[in-house]
């Protein structure tokens, strides 16, 4: 089994609408997301994925997210927690690069708390 990963980096507000604590307040996180490939065979160059087609993809869909309020996008039903965010990425993802074999997305909102999503 080979497994590849790109990693990219988005600024974003939210809040959590059901969450009882500090999250349910207005607040920021300097996201890191990592997309990780799985597949038993590699093409005739003898790799998985192109670093860079997956590396573009994953840019772009950050890039889609950055420096806005995740609670407008419809998507999260106004809870935009870092698991939703790795599912939605995850699903803009395998839509932009269905070539790709997407294995899991993770999410980091701190550089000790992630969330992982995988179909």
């Amino acid at each position: 089994m080979y497994e590849v990963r790109v990693e990219a980096e988005f600024a974003a507000a939210h809040f959590l609408k059901d969450f009882h604590g500090k999250c349910e307040r207005l607040h920021g996180h300097n996201y890191r997301v990592l997309a990780h490939a799985r597949g038993q065979s590699l093409d005739e160059g003898g790799m998985l994925v192109d670093f860079g087609v997956l590396k573009k993809a994953l840019r772009e869909v950050c890039a889609s997210l950055d420096h806005s309020h995740l609670n407008d996008i419809p998507d999260f039903c106004q809870n935009p927690s870092a698991e939703r965010i790795a599912e939605l990425i995850y699903r803009r993802l395998t839509a932009l690069v269905p070539a790709v074999p997407l294995w899991a997305v993770d999410v980091y909102e701190t550089p000790t708390s992630r969330a992982r999503y995988y179909a």
